[in-house]
């Protein structure tokens, strides 16, 4: 049996850690042998990767607030012409519109008409629409920009990153190897090659083609 390390009695985070030999005992002879040893185990663990989004912390923590008195962003977009609004696809229960502070070009949201804060209030109707139009738009996002994966997830509550809380919505972005890079990690900033416009007029007419075939 190869080394091991039991995480359980150490590890990185403080707690202590038991290195087991080949023949299953514990004595390692030498401390610099031990110390070689949890030296290369550790070095065998696949590094963490980070996402570093510190631009997005002003629009968390000031632009989305909605503390009851406040009229919701998704309630009141929908009310606006779809250009203005940047929606790119109305259905019965939902709609697709872009993110204003997009991750990466073509960041789309969806989201329901109703106003609540859980996936779980959601009418079925509407969780089976919202669904459906996920995978349409990771079709269209995958056409459209032949990214190498897509995003797709929903943050429920202020504390698991939720912009906008009180209304609950789908992340939808397309990404590419290496699109977190110098700019992103160090320079704090994102380099979009496309504006929101192109972005809007890409994705509406890639949707709609859809829609009529």
């Amino acid at each position: 049996m190869g080394t091991s390390i039991d995480f359980a009695q150490t590890g990185p985070a403080g707690n202590a850690c038991r290195l087991e030999s080949p023949t299953g005992g514990t004595g390692f002879g030498s401390a610099d042998a031990h110390d070689q040893r949890i030296t290369d185990s550790f070095a065998t663990l696949r590094k963490m990767d980070y996402l570093w989004t510190p631009w997005r912390y002003a629009y968390i923590t000031t632009g989305a607030k909605h503390d009851g008195t406040d009229q919701c962003i998704f309630c009141e977009l929908p009310k606006l012409p779809d250009k203005k609004a940047r929606i790119v696809h109305r259905a019965q229960h939902c709609y697709v519109i872009l993110n204003s502070f997009p991750y990466t070009s073509g960041h789309v949201m969806v989201v329901p008409f109703a106003h609540l804060d859980e996936l779980k209030k959601l009418t079925s109707a509407a969780a089976a629409e919202m669904m459906t139009l996920c995978q349409e738009m990771e079709s269209v996002l995958s056409k459209v920009y032949s990214p190498d994966g897509i995003n797709l997830g929903m943050n429920i509550g202020r504390a698991a990153g939720a912009g906008v809380a009180g209304h609950v919505h789908m992340h939808v972005l397309p990404r590419w190897v290496g699109d977190t890079n110098f700019m992103t990690v160090t320079g704090e900033s994102r380099v979009l090659p496309e504006v929101l416009e192109v972005t809007y007029e890409r994705i509406r007419s890639a949707m709609q083609m859809k829609t009529d075939s």
